[in-house]
């Protein structure tokens, strides 16, 4: 039990540097995936940035809530449909999107948190327009998205106050991702990119992307060669060998945008072990694939 205990305490002092380094700054954490399915992931990540915040640490909460959205899309009789790998949105699908993410998902983690002595606010885009978007069809050029996306928007504009106001009255904010448009429209939003670039205006110590793998790996099928760190500069080489492809690829670059626009680091990390916010954060491990 001695033993045991000193283990704890190791443990508990180890972390202090961590928490010094980021306390009082900003980390943007995107929050989808098997973590936030699986019941018992779900509990620990909410511990865990309850945790952090009570360390000091400003936690800025960005969901998505995929599964949920199918299963309201199925219950109404309406497929899912995607092209490369982005929700296909109509007027009808806009408009569960809107009620699934900033209503019962965004609601859900808010209640979640509070469940764990946690202070949080739910937010979307909307509010205050804090995300501005215009059809990603606008910004199409010719080597990039198929344009008919519907409601897809790219983002044009992040306002960062109201999140900052949030923060600093001691709460978490919880955001949903869709965005508002000049003309009123309402537009749907990837949650990586929209995290991405809440991170940026709000030069965050870090963006974490939770995610449903491992990391970044040399061999797709072998977990063992997994990429501790990547440069920005060595991206382009790892898309050429294929290393980076098929599903990584747009997250990776949402960290490349991250780090080019002042966020300090950005970290593709493993969200289905337990506490994997925290071994990323407070020790000298790492959960995943490290972008600088």
């Amino acid at each position: 039990m001695e033993l045991e205990n000193e283990k704890r305490a190791s443990i508990l002092s180890d972390a202090l540097p961590y928490i010094q380094q980021y306390s009082n700054k900003v980390v943007v954490v995107k929050y989808g995936g098997n973590a936030m399915t699986n019941d018992r992931l779900k509990q620990a990540v909410m511990s865990d940035l309850v945790l952090l915040s009570l360390c000091g640490i400003k936690i800025v909460l960005v969901h998505g809530g995929g599964p949920e959205i199918n299963a309201m899309l199925k219950k109404v009789g309406k497929e899912s449909k995607f092209v490369n790998g982005l929700r296909y949105t109509d007027e009808e699908t806009i408009n569960i999107v809107q009620m699934v993410l900033c209503g019962k998902v965004n609601k859900d983690l808010v209640d979640l948190l509070y469940s764990h002595k946690g202070r949080a606010v739910g937010l979307c885009g909307l509010d205050d327009h804090m995300i501005e978007a215009q059809p990603v069809s606008l910004m199409i050029e010719a080597e990039q998205l198929d344009p008919d996306l519907g409601l897809v928007g790219e983002i044009t504009q992040v306002n960062v106050s109201l999140i900052n106001d949030v923060l600093e009255k001691g709460y978490i904010p919880v955001i949903s991702t869709v965005a508002a448009g000049k003309d009123g429209t309402v537009y749907n939003i990837n949650a990586d990119t929209a995290a991405a670039r809440i991170a940026a205006e709000m030069k965050s110590e870090n963006l974490i992307l939770m995610t449903d793998i491992k990391g970044l790996l040399e061999d797709k099928d072998d977990d063992s060669t997994l990429i501790h760190t990547v440069g920005v500069s060595e991206v382009p080489y790892l898309k050429k060998q294929g290393i980076i492809s098929g599903g990584m690829i747009p997250k990776i670059d949402c960290c490349v945008e991250a780090v080019r626009r002042g966020v300090k680091k950005a970290n593709i990390i493993d969200g289905r072990i337990p506490h994997s916010i925290l071994i990323e954060l407070l020790t000298n491990e790492g959960a995943g694939t490290m972008i600088i």
